[in-house]
């Protein structure tokens, strides 16, 4: 019923490509004649249903570099299973041969080498050729957006989400549902969705005075495609107000709701679907569970984790789908649906190669117009980088450690706290960094940066509690990204421990001396949840930082150490 076939072929067809010596630019010009957009697309017609799927755009209109995580822990049951193997496991896993199309989409090792032989991913007038592909073999096929699309750069903040609007727009999705969003606040987002010519949905998303599904977001919508009655359910992002800050959008509430959700499959049952599709946002773990204790559901388009499967996962007779982020990949998934129920399936994890899929004009043009406003702003040179930098892992990207050293030497603190966000390019050494660049790791709604004073004993509560988001082993309590990024100090923490327990040997990196719980340190960050703090934007501490700096030279950071891995 499933096979990896049709997404790892594309890595026989260039494993002529690797070499002892990396790539350069005949490496480039190999990879655009051995990798073709026919065999990028190609997908045996199956069933009578087509659905694609994008999530966790994060405003990325153009093509970008994007280096998936070399750390990606599970916890409890999840342990060991994908999507936390990364690497050569995750190669191994699926049979994926090193240096090939698919190593360099699917995992980070030789990054940067990969990357000037494959070149850039993503770019929403390329995802546009594939979705147009895809809907001249299957004309009705259901095209579903999973959220965190107006979010994460220059131009999405400065035109509050109209750029990514407008783009989504011409794309013509059929559904979506949300997470960064809100936090362009809830009279934004208000304003876009009753204007928008496709469905908003979220079973999740309760008027909070009353207790009662939002109206503005209805749980799910009804299809008819291919003689069948297909049912879509949203379900957004669960812990809105504890990972953003609930002041943007005081009249949602949101939640799992899985017993809501069992409500929902129930009722579409009984109104004839002979289907049913969740496009979620609870993050794969999350999903999972969900799929184990809610029945009924056929299909699970997941996303917020950013992970990039090339074959579903299956939990009792549930598919999970996962679509990566960024614009890097779409995926095609064809169903068999008969005499009321689902058949059979076939999936295809499609990457974007950017350098071998063709532009559509009318997209690129209308991305082009979006942007045109604000281009000198975008191409500004703020300095160059020696380091890759690039944003994913459970603890620390270097992107993150710039932004900490930022934080650091801008704002004269003792210890730096960066959230850990899963959003942001990569740049490659010896690219130039923009200031489009810096936007697209700090862009949002709430950057201002605190400098405050904060105890020992406060600090080990907060990375205490932020461990506790993302390595609980119940996935229902995992409510983080990955792991607050720190600067300026080091500790060390066991993921196998209960709460309260996980963090120990907090050490202040400038002096050598064992953080005191009862002494007060100076802690600058940003993205703090709190209404109405005071500080610079991010994005210009980063400048700023950059700016003395000239050139990005970062040393390797080993100021975490990790055991019960």
């Amino acid at each position: 019923m499933i096979s990896r076939r049709d997404f790892l072929q594309v890595s026989m067809a260039a494993s002529a490509l690797v070499g002892t010596s990396g790539f350069g630019s005949w490496g480039r010009l190999a990879a655009q004649q051995r990798l073709t957009q026919d065999q990028l697309l190609q997908f045996d017609t199956f069933g009578n249903i087509s659905l694609i799927h994008v999530t966790d755009i994060h405003a990325q209109l153009k093509p970008i570099f994007f280096r998936e995580p070399s750390v990606n822990l599970g916890v409890g049951a999840n342990k060991g299973h994908v999507p936390h193997i990364t690497g050569a496991d995750f190669r191994a896993a699926y049979g994926i041969t090193d240096g090939s199309p698919s190593a360099y989409a699917l995992t980070y090792n030789d990054f940067s080498a990969l990357a000037q032989g494959y070149g850039r991913v993503g770019g929403l007038d390329r995802v546009a050729t594939i979705i147009n592909a895809i809907r001249a073999d299957r004309p009705d096929a259901l095209l579903l957006d999973g959220g965190d699309t107006w979010h994460g750069s220059y131009t999405c903040h400065q035109t509050a989400g109209q750029d990514m609007v407008n783009v989504m727009n011409a794309l013509k999705p059929d559904a979506m549902t949300f997470h960064w969003e809100f936090t362009l606040g809830s009279e934004r987002v208000n304003e876009i969705v009753e204007g928008l010519p496709f469905a908003a949905l979220g079973q999740n998303i309760f008027d909070a005075e009353w207790d009662e599904p939002a109206e503005l977001f209805k749980p799910y919508k009804f299809f008819d495609r291919g003689g069948s009655k297909v049912a879509v359910i949203g379900q957004a992002f669960p812990y809105m107000p504890i990972a953003n800050p609930g002041w943007m959008f005081p009249e949602y509430s949101f939640g799992i709701r899985d017993e809501h959700m069992q409500a929902m499959v129930d009722e579409v049952r009984a109104e004839g679907a002979d289907v049913v599709v969740v496009l979620s946002h609870n993050g794969f773990d999350v999903d999972k569970k969900m799929a184990d204790v809610v029945s009924g559901i056929d299909v699970i388009l997941s996303g917020h984790t950013h992970d990039a499967l090339p074959e579903p996962v299956l939990v009792g007779t549930t598919h999970i789908i996962a679509s990566g982020s960024n614009g890097k990949f779409v995926s095609r998934v064809d169903l068999d649906v008969r005499d009321g129920q689902l058949m059979g399936l076939q999936h295809k994890l499609i990457p974007v190669f950017s350098d071998v899929i063709t532009p559509d004009p009318a997209v690129g043009q209308l991305i082009n117009e979006q942007r045109a406003p604000y281009e000198t702003q975008l191409a500004e040179v703020i300095g160059q980088t020696d380091a890759l930098l690039y944003r994913r892992g459970n603890f620390n990207g270097t992107w993150d450690d710039l932004i900490c050293d930022a934080l650091l030497s801008e704002r004269e603190a003792d210890i730096a706290l960066s959230p850990g966000v899963r959003w942001g390019p990569s740049l490659l050494p010896g690219d130039d960094i923009t200031r489009e660049d810096i936007w697209n790791v700090t862009s949002m709604s709430y950057g201002a940066v605190y400098r405050n004073e904060m105890t020992g004993e406060f600090l080990k509560v907060v990375l205490e509690d932020v461990a506790d988001n993302i390595f609980n082993p119940d996935p229902y309590y995992q409510q983080g990204g990955d792991m607050v990024r720190v600067g300026g100090m080091g500790y060390h923490i066991d993921i196998t421990k209960p709460q309260g327990e996980r963090i120990s040997n907090m050490t202040l990196l400038k002096t050598g001396e064992a953080i005191d719980p009862a002494k007060t340190y100076i802690v600058s960050g940003w993205a703090s949840v709190n209404e109405g703090t005071e500080g610079p934007q991010i994005w210009d501490v980063v400048e700023d930082h950059i700016r003395r700096m000239g050139t990005v030279t970062l040393s390797p950071n080993n100021s975490v150490q990790v055991s019960g891995e």
